[in-house]
């Protein structure tokens, strides 16, 4: 990401701004003569129209501009609790959805008790250390790692292959291993 050099010239005038010593650099100068107006103008031209309509707000406006943070940090929160204005989720009122009736959360309990699972946790316990660089081989090409991290992978049994695997598939890999010599359970 590249920076202006005008963009950069008013970074460091508002930085200068925070220091108590005046601090002019020619780049400064420059941006000021291009607008035909001083940089600090600029500010306040967004609260010119709050001023003039209500000056109670206006002077209001400007007492809290002129806060730290941990003062505006207080003040937002004894506002909170003279106005009783209960704390809200980031969301706002479009994450406080309603509440579903308990109902049908109980209904749908039940039914997937009843259904049959389809997806599966494989997972390799052991296996045979005469087998070792075959499963080696099998892991390799089942998960896509690379020959040292699927030795890893083996040596660190028992450890989960795959999760959320089809019944269909995850019989093939257990087919595949158990007739390599390893030991594949389906959770």
């Amino acid at each position: 990401m590249s920076v202006s050099c005008s963009s950069a010239a008013r970074c460091c005038i508002r930085n200068s701004r925070q220091v108590s010593f005046p601090l002019r650099t020619p780049s400064a100068d420059l941006c000021r003569r291009r607008r035909g107006r001083p940089a600090s103008a600029r500010r306040w031209q967004s609260t010119a129209a709050v001023s003039s309509g209500r000056p109670k707000v206006a002077e209001i406006v400007d007492q809290i501009s002129q806060l730290t943070l941990l003062e505006t940090a207080d003040l937002v929160s004894s506002l909170k609790s003279r106005l009783n204005i209960p704390d809200m989720p980031i969301g706002g009122f479009a994450a406080a959805a309603p509440a579903a009736p308990a109902a049908p959360v109980e209904e749908e309990e039940a039914a997937p008790a009843a259904q049959e699972k389809t997806l599966f946790n494989i997972k390799l316990q052991s296996f045979d250390a005469a087998a070792k660089p075959k499963i080696i081989k099998e892991i390799k090409s089942m998960l896509g790692l690379s020959l040292v991290d699927s030795k890893k992978f083996v040596e660190s049994a028992p450890k989960m292959m795959k999760e959320a695997v089809p019944k269909e598939e995850c019989e093939k890999i257990v087919e595949t291993l158990k007739a390599l010599g390893g030991v594949v359970v389906m959770e």
